[in-house]
């Protein structure tokens, strides 16, 4: 299901301008919903994580996005104004434009490093944080998805390297497709965001009730995503390594529910489990048969418990 039409556009720094998106209730609580990617869109799912009589819902397209513009699925669009400093200033402006003074914010996958970049730099805006299928986007991390996955699914990840061409360095493939995507032939392009989604589509297969994402079968949407994902893991989010984690003392103050699969194993629950030793007033809830993100009871079940309690 698609999301219902834009909100509102707002106008941002280097020619962009942000799509977003408001539902629930415009007299309760507002909270910033921070979508996944980067480059997947906002999306109706994110609604089921909170009451709508509780809470005034918020989303946006990060830049290059859905329908956020300039269109990173061009070949022509510049990424260089596209970093998490510059998303960090965008849900600035987001929240200065709606009159917001707090927010509870809930990120999901890459949405979950977004959040907590946001809330280290802006702790005293931020009410609460939920953190689902929590992910720091470290090299680390990077590295295990693009690489180390590999000891779990290898014959998909063979063709996944292989795909980046033979002179590609299988340690920093994120960089290889980065650089194929950007590719004057157009058929190179596709044949690397077909490639990078099919990976994508396969890591995160650690469950039994995964089904493949429709959204990768839309050559847009394949573009879109595989370009954005590339330019933020080939940077590792544009962050020091480990700093999400070392910062983690910025939130003393902002109290946090962390929730996550134990069969997520392309983002390895390890990270939300050293996150919260950081960071005392976070709760881990780690859910024994869910995998990354997905449409699992026990993920949605205590990340709305959460919402709940923060509302």
């Amino acid at each position: 299901m698609p999301m219902p039409a834009p909100t509102g556009h707002l106008p941002l720094t280097h020619g962009h301008t942000m799509a977003y998106y408001t539902s629930g209730n415009p007299h309760q609580r507002p909270a910033l919903a921070l979508h996944g990617g980067p480059g997947s869109g906002a999306a109706p799912g994110y609604t089921a994580f909170f009451d709508p009589t509780r809470y005034h819902l918020i989303q946006f397209d990060q830049r290059g996005c859905g329908n956020s513009t300039p269109d990173a699925a061009h070949p022509h669009t510049d990424l260089h104004t596209n970093t998490t400093a510059h998303l960090i200033e965008d849900i600035e402006a987001l929240r200065t434009h709606l009159g917001i003074d707090t927010w509870l914010v809930l990120g999901a996958s890459w949405g979950s490093t977004l959040a907590l970049a946001y809330a280290q730099a802006h702790p005293e805006r931020v009410h609460a944080l939920t953190l689902v299928s929590v992910t720091t986007t470290s090299p680390h991390e990077v590295h295990w998805v693009t690489h180390q996955m590999r000891h779990i699914f290898p014959e998909a990840w063979q063709h996944f390297r292989d795909a980046a061409g033979p002179d590609a360095d299988p340690h920093h493939l994120a960089h290889a497709y980065a650089r194929l995507l950007a590719d004057p032939d157009p058929a190179v392009r596709d044949s690397a965001a077909r490639a990078w989604c099919a990976w994508e589509d396969t890591h995160v297969a650690t469950h039994p009730h995964h089904r493949p994402n429709p959204r990768y079968t839309d050559p847009h949407y394949r573009m879109t995503f595989a370009r954005l994902v590339t330019h933020y893991w080939a940077h590792h989010a544009f962050l020091a390594p480990d700093q999400l984690i070392d910062n983690a003392h910025r939130l003393h103050q902002v109290p946090g529910a962390l929730i996550h699969g134990r069969l997520d194993i392309s983002s390895p629950a390890s990270t939300a489990h050293t996150l919260a030793r950081a960071w005392p007033r976070a709760q881990l809830s780690i859910c024994g048969d869910a995998g990354h993100i997905g449409p699992q009871d026990s993920m949605l079940q205590a990340t709305r418990a959460a919402t709940d309690h923060f509302a």
